[in-house]
């Protein structure tokens, strides 16, 4: 199936197994969704559980996390994480923090699902990956389905949580078709290594995990080990697995889509740093956007964002220590 279909079809197994959960956005009913993921769902449970909002995306986030407070499991969906920005005061300041201000008291096991990233020609305004952002603030956990496995079971992961989780679908891998495992491969937090290798961690997440294992594959054939660590949370970050791959490895290269400047990458490869120093054989790289707004010609916009020649370019620089 598509990862579109998977992640519709985790959708539909958490509708049917929770009567108190419900689906509600930006024309997620009749319309099927932005992009199509609950297309057909409205016809199927009724306008109770897959609920149309208006164009207000403080308004159905600060209703979804009331629902949250009052014993429902709601799943909101913001079309991209661009427009999430409007909503930024309901998810830092109230679902972020109540659990804490209210001396864990009040929970709010609300789910928020976001388009990321770029590679459709939808320029600036709908192309960028405020993954960092989020996995900032404590509160929130922030996960990243990089598989069709993932995208199918994760978010039933997410909604055991008793704390807000926000779950980031790459737009590039939306029409990408791949196996669904029978179940969850680990719980959401851990990190996974997709690909075994000795001579240099590649550690990705979401849509760049599958550039990582392309580029993996192209250094094999030139005699270099790769292995790809798939991040798969992003707060909190599964310190133990990325560590223990670059014990082995020696050698780290970091692709993530955020801009340089204050990304995640950065984070960790201060992880490393701090708590794998004497594990490296040279300094750790990062791979990610170039720094202006995504654009919106396509010859520009891939120019913008990783691509497996350039993961495949820095892990050879690491190789030769530079």
């Amino acid at each position: 199936m598509t990862y579109r279909e998977a992640l519709s079809a985790g959708i539909e197994a958490a509708l049917n197994a929770d009567p108190r959960t419900f689906l509600m956005g930006e024309d997620v009913g009749r319309y099927g969704g932005c992009y199509a993921v609950s297309k057909g769902l409205l016809d199927k449970y009724g306008e109770t559980r897959i609920i149309d909002t208006p164009l207000c995306e403080s308004g159905f986030v600060g209703v979804g996390i009331g629902a949250a407070l009052g014993g429902m499991r709601p799943i909101v969906e913001i079309m991209t994480v661009n427009f999430s920005l409007l909503a930024m005061d309901q998810i830092v300041n109230t679902a972020a923090t109540l659990r804490h201000m209210s001396g864990g008291q009040f929970n709010v096991p609300v789910v928020f699902r976001m388009a990321c990233g770029a590679g459709k020609q939808l320029a600036a305004q709908h192309s960028h990956s405020w993954e960092n952002l989020y996995a900032h603030i404590p509160g929130l956990k922030v996960i990243s389905p990089g598989t069709h496995t993932d995208a199918r079971f994760m978010l039933a992961q997410a909604l055991a949580d008793p704390d807000p989780v926000i779950i980031f679908e790459h737009v590039m891998l939306l029409n990408e078709s791949g196996e669904v495992a029978g179940q969850a491969e680990a719980p959401m937090e851990k990190a996974l290594v997709r690909r075994q290798g000795q001579d240099v961690s590649l550690i990705a997440y979401g849509g760049n995990l599958h550039k990582a294992q392309a580029a993996a594959g192209q250094l094999a054939a030139e005699g270099i080990s790769a292995e790809v660590v798939d991040l798969r949370c992003l707060r909190p970050l599964d310190k133990a697995t990325l560590l223990a791959s670059v014990a082995k490895t020696h050698r780290a290269v970091i692709i993530d889509e955020g801009w340089h400047s204050g990304s995640l990458a950065g984070e960790i490869s201060a992880i490393i740093m701090e708590e794998g120093f004497w594990y490296l054989d040279a300094p750790v790289k990062r791979v990610c956007s170039a720094e202006v707004p995504i654009p919106y010609p396509a010859h520009l916009e891939q120019a913008a964002i990783p691509q497996v020649e350039t993961i495949v370019a820095m892990a050879k620089a690491v190789m030769e220590g530079r």
